[in-house]
């Protein structure tokens, strides 16, 4: 990373000026500005800098940057002076991994390693970026899985893929597709689960004309379908102890036959099969075959679930986004503020869930921003009881709520019922409640604390409030309130 250029945001003149030499010294061509509306963003790209050094900078218009800089996934990593690192953190919603921090004052050896680090996280991403695509993110989970990818992608070894539903199996095996001897050749995806047993037969191995009833053609099966290709069999742990046996002597013989055929046929495919089930444990409850498990599982990968990486969450999202674009939905943005809910949840569905949520917002609000308070009530389980109770209040209250919308909005409130006593600061009595009567009692509530607080004052208790003061004056007139009243 010598002579590459370093990006200084620092509205301490003199300590930028000490930067500006240490990195002259290294062989670095430091740019120094006072703050982040002094970048001209319409002349350069993220790349143009190896790294960024931010010290003491207006939060909005960082944050502005930062958001600026995101919509680039090669970003350079921003190094962060202390004490300012754990504030840009939580400000920008960057993972760790993107937002160093450097201890002032400055010491060279440190700023020399971060520099480096800088320079080899840039140079692995753009190498994965431009060599391999398949599952999204950067977290050490994922770039596990496509070392896994890159070394099978060669050889027609049999892979099994498992994982919790929607961590994108069917990813991985078709980034092992589009790097093998075999990408220009048919990739056939069929999920063993979702045909019905005595069908299962025909779909994967074809049929004579006549071979049984409404038989009225010959057809072909995947594995014929898949030849010089590769056949993915999906949930592969659901399929019936009869055709268990038919695949495996396609794995060890490379030859089947068509339903009502009088000879064999033979398949030149590799086999790519995935899971959610434990299958060791299927094997000891006698569901599934001990030696096809074997001839499987040549070489596993294991997807890992959502929660477990969720540094990548920025980067599903992006990826998500843009496909939804491409696809002719509008583009749709998140906020820190629900980037940092959606960290808290625990994803049961995967990338899946995430999947659908992003179409469901993207539908909901094309071109917008999406704040914390739009996002379903599940999905807000990491606030506190308060946000919890102000996103709510908000919902509510939004006005002009027909069609699409206003199911969607139904549901949520749905949800709100399942919330837990321990989010929603009270316990649900076994009569229920009314929930919109419940919610105006919370913020009543909230509303005579911050006047009680900030002495009568409307001002200071909008402030309080997070709100207009315009927004808290029509609230005291709608339950009669006046800051006199309350203090």
């Amino acid at each position: 990373m010598a002579d590459a250029r370093v990006l200084v945001i620092d509205a301490d003149a003199e300590r930028a000026e000490r930067l500006r030499t240490v990195l002259e010294f290294v062989d670095h061509r430091p740019v120094i500005v006072e703050n982040c509306a002094a970048i001209d963003l319409a002349q350069h790209k993220p790349r143009d800098w190896g790294a960024i050094v931010v010290g003491k900078a207006d939060t909005a218009s960082l944050v502005r940057f930062i958001d600026w800089l995101r919509k680039d996934r090669l970003h350079p990593p921003l190094l962060v002076l202390q004490p300012y690192h754990d504030l840009v953190l939580d400000a920008s919603g960057l993972d760790r991994s993107a937002c160093l921090p450097l201890d002032t004052p400055v010491r060279y050896a440190q700023l020399s390693e971060l520099l480096r680090r800088a320079s080899l996280v840039g140079l692995q991403q753009e190498a994965e970026v431009t060599q391999l695509s398949g599952p999204t993110g950067n977290s050490p989970a994922i770039r596990r899985v496509r070392r896994m990818i890159e070394q099978v992608a060669a050889f027609d070894t049999t892979v099994l893929i498992t994982g919790e539903s929607g961590t994108g199996k069917e990813v991985v095996a078709r980034a092992i597709h589009e790097r093998s001897a075999r990408a220009g050749h048919p990739f056939v995806a069929v999920n063993c689960g979702a045909i019905p047993h005595e069908l299962l037969e025909s779909e994967l191995f074809g049929h004579e004309k006549g071979a049984f009833t409404g038989a009225i053609t010959a057809r072909k099966g995947r594995f014929e379908m898949a030849d010089g290709g590769t056949l993915f069999l999906d949930e592969i742990g659901d399929m019936p102890l009869s055709m268990q046996v038919k695949i495996l002597r396609v794995l060890q013989e490379r030859t089947y036959e068509r339903v009502g055929a009088a000879r064999s046929s033979h398949c030149d495919v590799r086999i790519i099969a995935a899971t959610h089930r434990d299958l060791e444990e299927a094997i000891t409850k006698g569901t599934f075959r001990e030696d096809l498990f074997y001839r499987l599982n040549v070489f596993p990968i294991e997807t890992p679930p959502l929660r477990e990486r969720l540094e990548d969450l920025p980067l599903l999202i992006e990826d998500l986004v843009r496909s939804l674009e491409r696809s002719g939905h509008g583009r749709v943005r998140l906020s820190a503020d629900a980037v940092h809910a959606l960290r808290a949840y625990h994803w049961p569905g995967n990338v899946r869930e995430l999947s659908n949520l992003i179409e469901r917002l993207a539908v909901l609000h094309p071109g917008e921003t999406v704040g914390v308070e739009d996002l379903p009530l599940r999905y807000r389980a990491g606030l506190s009881a308060e946000k919890v109770a102000a996103c709510a209040v908000a919902e509510l209250r939004r006005e002009g709520s027909t069609g699409a919308v206003a199911e969607a909005r139904r549901t949520d409130e749905d949800e709100a019922v399942r919330i837990p006593a321990s989010i929603a600061g009270s316990e649900l009595p076994p009569e229920g409640v009314n929930l919109k009567d419940h919610i105006e009692h919370i913020e009543l509530n909230l509303i005579k604390q911050a006047l009680q607080q900030a002495g009568g004052i409307v001002a200071h208790a909008a402030k309080l409030l997070n709100t207009r003061r315009t927004t808290l004056v029509e609230k005291l007139r709608k339950y009669g309130l006046s800051a006199r009243e309350e203090i």
